[in-house]
């Protein structure tokens, strides 16, 4: 069986993610303990206690999002369970490249803070919104925001799935969007929970910032191919996927066709692994048929080692 694993980005994470694994598997506390050490502050309580305002900045939730997908994922490697290739969704990526081996465990935490803290800052300075339009062609949206973009920035900046589109950019130009694209037969519009524009003109600030930093960091060649947010192509050089990832912080996500390029490599199975099951919904309206199982509890786990097979321990 030929496996995919993918990793969940901002918006997955909630107060006491990973507990339950984390109370089963040393492995996962040993994670969690490391990343304290790691980034110089105790984000293992702030995910495990809150207040869940904090965890929702930015700065402190890329990070916590990407340690706890890091800490689900060592618990199938004790399995002795790999994936053929790998993607994440936005931040999720990095856990995808720690997965693939082009990060190491600390260059990856340091570097998704960092992020979260450039986008942060990026967001009060420019400050920007993002919402999701249900029921809307991608280029009657884009026309839309071409229009509303005279005024402000907007942008499409997430294809998700079909029949859900993301946009991000400057307040009243999303909301402007939103309400053509009603008026224009759209579905629905869902304005989303997110602190600034992000995948948008709006992050260039913080894709300078983080550009540097990425450039501080050593990008291994990967083991195993991971499919860019940016381009939906599988990629396994180390120096190409530290431009692509420069580029991502700003530039839309191509969710659907990553999904679609791995399916066209003959991967077979997707495990979600990290908190929530936001992936395992898009994977739905992109394909109902495709094999989808996800990581974030004890249930889930129990259900994937049946599934695939696998002795429980």
């Amino acid at each position: 069986m030929k496996l995919a694993f993918i990793f969940p980005g901002q918006g997955s994470q909630k107060v006491g993610m990973g507990l339950e694994i984390a109370g089963k598997f040393p492995c996962v506390r040993e994670i969690y303990d490391k990343a304290d050490e790691v980034l110089g502050f105790s984000i293992s309580k702030l995910i495990k206690e809150g207040p869940v305002e904090k965890l929702k900045q930015t700065v402190n939730t890329q990070p916590a999002v990407v340690v706890t997908s890091i800490a689900f994922l060592e618990v199938l490697r004790e399995k002795g369970l790999d994936c053929e290739i790998t993607a994440g969704h936005s931040v999720g990526e990095f856990t995808a490249l720690y997965c693939a081996g082009v990060l190491s465990f600390e260059d990856c935490l340091k570097v998704t803070r960092a992020r979260g803290e450039y986008m942060q800052e990026a967001g009060i300075r420019h400050p920007g919104t993002m919402s999701a339009i249900i029921g809307l062609e991608v280029p009657a949206i884009e026309g839309i925001c071409e229009k509303a973009g005279k005024s402000g920035v907007v942008v499409v900046a997430n294809l998700n799935c079909p029949g859900q589109v993301v946009i991000s950019g400057s307040i009243e130009s999303v909301k402007e969007v939103g309400n053509i694209a009603i008026e224009q037969g759209a579905k629905k519009v869902i304005p989303l929970a997110v602190s600034a524009a992000f995948h948008s003109p709006l992050m260039d600030e913080a894709a300078g910032k983080l550009a540097q930093k990425l450039d501080e960091v050593k990008f291994l060649d990967a083991r195993i191919p991971v499919v860019s947010n940016v381009s939906a192509e599988p990629v396994t050089n180390g120096e190409e996927i530290r431009d692509l990832m420069k580029k991502q912080i700003s530039s839309r996500v191509m969710w659907e066709k990553s999904i679609k390029k791995m399916q066209s490599l003959g991967i077979e199975t997707f495990i979600e692994i990290g908190p929530g099951k936001a992936l395992s919904g898009m994977m739905r309206r992109i394909d109902r048929k495709a094999p989808m199982l996800n990581l974030e509890d004890i249930k889930s786990y129990e259900n994937l080692i049946n599934k695939l097979n696998l002795t429980p321990v």
